[in-house]
């Protein structure tokens, strides 16, 4: 199975919260499953940053950076900020945003 082709083998959803869960929420807020989704959708490792070239020495030439992984706030490691599917983008506090009441809406995907 390529994996562009993976599927959940079973879904449950959040009971308690935990910073995982919190993740998850912003990243279904965004609508995508989770983070192998969204880097599967976006293609956020394998895709170089689109862009006029700037000039170049030789030995830079070739060396472009690929596009970040999902940005993360540093404090916290929660995410900061998502593209989602129709390019518009979300962004996010440090602190939690997945209030209590909201846990039990968060679907955790087992592969």
């Amino acid at each position: 199975m390529a994996s562009s082709d993976v599927k959940p083998k079973s879904i449950s959803c959040a009971k308690k919260w935990s910073e995982e869960i919190e993740n998850l929420y912003r990243f279904q807020q965004a609508g995508y499953r989770d983070e192998s989704e969204y880097k599967q959708v976006k293609q956020v490792s394998m895709r170089k940053r689109q862009g006029p070239r700037k000039m170049l020495c030789r030995a830079d030439w070739g060396n472009e950076q690929p596009l970040s992984e999902v940005d993360r706030w540093p404090e916290t490691g929660y995410v900061k900020k998502l593209q989602r599917r129709d390019n518009t983008f979300y962004y996010y506090n440090k602190q939690r945003e997945c209030d209590d009441k909201e846990v039990h809406k968060v679907k955790i995907y087992v592969y």
